[in-house]
């Protein structure tokens, strides 16, 4: 379990830096123009993925923060319960460092701050920054861990051998 959590916090610290260059570099809304379908912004979101809630007159953040401290530890007793399933332990790992890496801009700031921004062609995918990628990334291991197929007992000593 202490790799999992080596990552998770692996992911804090990486997020953390790079939001606190991005809040020291920028102001709110300045966005720096990288290439053609990539930007650097500062935005702050007070809401959850997609700006949903963002609008709610302010008792999502402790509805966020209570959701993110909930998660966080039923992620490390996931972690606990299934030490032998790797690549589900890596998902949790990338999920977890990504919740806590949001819960600590909802509590310190009161809201996250993104700085990443993808568009093409006039439409521009919401900002989001190094926490929300983990999250992401760690769904989609999660997900593909529940739909590959899964070596039976009998044939991994087999393969064992």
């Amino acid at each position: 379990m202490r790799k999992w959590i080596a990552l998770a916090l692996v992911i804090v610290v990486v997020d953390q830096i790079t939001k606190y260059f991005i809040m020291q570099k920028f102001v709110l809304h300045e966005t720096l123009y990288v290439t053609s379908f990539f930007n650097l912004v500062r935005v702050h979101n007070t809401g959850a993925a997609f700006s949903m809630l963002a609008d709610a007159g302010g008792w999502q953040r402790v509805f966020f923060i209570v959701v993110a401290v909930v998660a966080s530890v039923w992620v490390v007793w996931l972690l606990r319960r299934h030490p032998e399933q790797k690549l589900f332990c890596l998902a949790l790992g990338l999920i977890l460092g990504g919740a806590v890496g949001n819960l600590i801009d909802r509590v310190l700031f009161g809201s996250v701050v993104d700085f990443v921004q993808v568009h093409y062609a006039g439409w521009y995918f919401p900002a989001f920054n190094v926490a929300d990628s983990a999250i992401t990334v760690g769904a989609g291991l999660m997900i593909w861990d529940a739909i590959r197929p899964q070596q039976s007992s009998r044939d991994a000593a087999v393969v064992e051998k």
